[in-house]
């Protein structure tokens, strides 16, 4: 197994650099003379304050994964048209497919979404519903045709204010009750800057890990906070380097097993122009897609990136 380095600033590259420079990194600038609607910002990262250990490559074995996490965005009309659009996709046949719509809306696109995608929510409560103002229970969810949660999203731990262990007893709670979970980790651009990348989602990690009792239905979501929904992406690079660190944490504290098996996906800002060259990394299983998910023929592109990841194979 070959030894990844233990810098997450990536390759460099003789493309030209921004002037504007942030603490600890450099945006760089797209091409000028690309015609491509999807130029990509990515940060450059000073080397770490706090030397990262290196880990080593062991690629997952489970079937790619794409989910689409449409936030608090749509309206019934938009969404109507969304679905007609995703109900007209080709889609490549070895990838499972979730769509994550709000709340209101999951039963409108439960009863017009072809069966070839599945439906998630976007959260859930910790236990068994009652009087819980504003929440939605686990149960409520399997009601109305969810199969998949999304839990510890970051705009959930830094807006919300939900902690890991929190978290990690949502998770628990939701696959005891036969709802499979995509369990998100990631880290502060602050926290990549001082170099905790790794410690921060091994704590992330450690949370779920001391809570579920079995990883069969959990997909692992690594996105880190600095590129969602900002239009910077984590190079191909640097996202690989933290899905193997991922992967060998749970061989090295669940089981060899558990981190074969578990999908390690990606999430920041993927669209149609970034996911081929991601998904060509061994380790990237996927992709849990926010903004570019509400576009129903750019998701399908994502979804069909797998192709990518057949040819790098």
């Amino acid at each position: 197994m070959a030894m990844l380095s233990t810098s997450l600033s990536g390759p460099k590259s003789a493309t030209s650099y921004c002037a504007t420079e942030f603490s600890g990194l450099r945006r760089l600038c797209p091409n000028n003379n690309t015609n491509n609607s999807h130029s990509q910002s990515f940060l450059r990262f000073s080397s770490p304050r706090k030397p990262l250990r290196g880990v080593f490559a062991m690629a997952g074995t489970g079937q790619f994964f794409v989910g689409g996490n449409w936030k608090c965005n749509g309206t019934k009309e938009s969404i109507t048209k969304l679905v007609s659009d995703l109900n007209s996709a080709k889609l490549e046949s070895d990838v499972d497919v979730v769509v994550a719509p709000p709340f209101i809306y999951i039963d409108q696109v439960r009863s017009s979404l072809t069966d070839r995608i599945e439906i998630s929510a976007q959260n859930s409560w910790v236990s068994k519903g009652g009087a819980f103002t504003g929440e939605i229970s686990v149960e409520q969810l399997k009601d109305i045709g969810c199969k998949w949660v999304i839990l510890g999203h970051s705009e959930r731990r830094h807006v919300i204010g939900e902690d890991d262990q929190f978290i990690g007893k949502k998770a628990a709670y939701a696959l005891s009750q036969g709802v499979g979970v995509i369990a998100c980790i990631g880290e502060l651009l602050e926290e990549r800057e001082a170099g905790k990348t790794f410690d921060v989602c091994y704590q992330q990690l450690k949370a779920y890990a001391d809570a579920v009792p079995s990883w069969d239905n959990i997909v692992i979501a690594y996105e880190p906070v600095w590129a969602i929904g900002t239009g910077v992406v984590a190079t191909p690079a640097q996202a690989q380097e933290v899905h193997v660190a991922v992967r060998d944490w749970l061989k090295n504290n669940v089981s060899a097993e558990v981190a074969s098996k578990t999908r390690i996906i990606y999430g920041g800002s993927v669209n149609g122009g970034n996911c081929a060259e991601l998904a060509k990394q061994e380790d990237i299983d996927g992709f849990l897609v926010g903004g570019a998910s509400l576009k129903g023929p750019e998701f399908a592109t994502i979804v069909n990136s797998v192709t990518s990841k057949k040819v790098a194979a």
